[in-house]
């Protein structure tokens, strides 16, 4: 189990008001190693967890179109 406390989250410049989005916690990655992930309509919920790297290839893949909607 990982301490995230200290995690500011936030959620993408595209995000509209419907609440249909995730909300990312990198400012751990210098502290801790890891990158918060979790769903913004349930904030008290589980919370993804991976390495700095994964987010970054993650998010590189999205804007290289890597997924079909």
């Amino acid at each position: 189990m990982h301490d995230l406390v200290g995690a500011v989250w936030r959620t993408s410049s595209r995000s509209n008001d419907q609440g249909l989005c995730v909300e990312v916690a990198d400012n751990l990655a210098g502290v801790h190693g890891v990158v918060g992930i979790r769903d913004s309509k349930d904030q008290a919920g589980p919370v993804l967890v991976v390495s700095p790297s994964g987010w970054t290839s993650f998010v590189d893949a999205i804007r290289a179109g890597r997924f079909v909607a």
